[in-house]
């Protein structure tokens, strides 16, 4: 279970093809989002942009655990 995922924003037009896990290193979207929707982190959650499915870290009063920080 993992608190704070970050996106690499590696792919098109800066969306995340892949996210860094802390402990755990790079891992893919397509991985990630079957184990957000397992229930695996439940901090996050999926959406869907185009047909493809993404993580995003659930709203809450912080943004320092957002997938994409800014």
């Amino acid at each position: 279970m993992a608190y704070n995922i970050s996106g690499n924003q590696d792919g098109l037009n800066g969306r995340n093809k892949t996210y860094i896990i802390p402990g755990r290193g790079t891992v893919s979207r397509k991985t990630l989002v079957k184990e957000v929707e397992l229930g695996k982190h439940p901090n996050h959650s999926t959406y869907k942009i185009n047909g493809q499915k993404y993580v995003r870290a659930n709203p809450d009063i912080t943004t320092c655990n957002n997938v994409n920080k800014s």
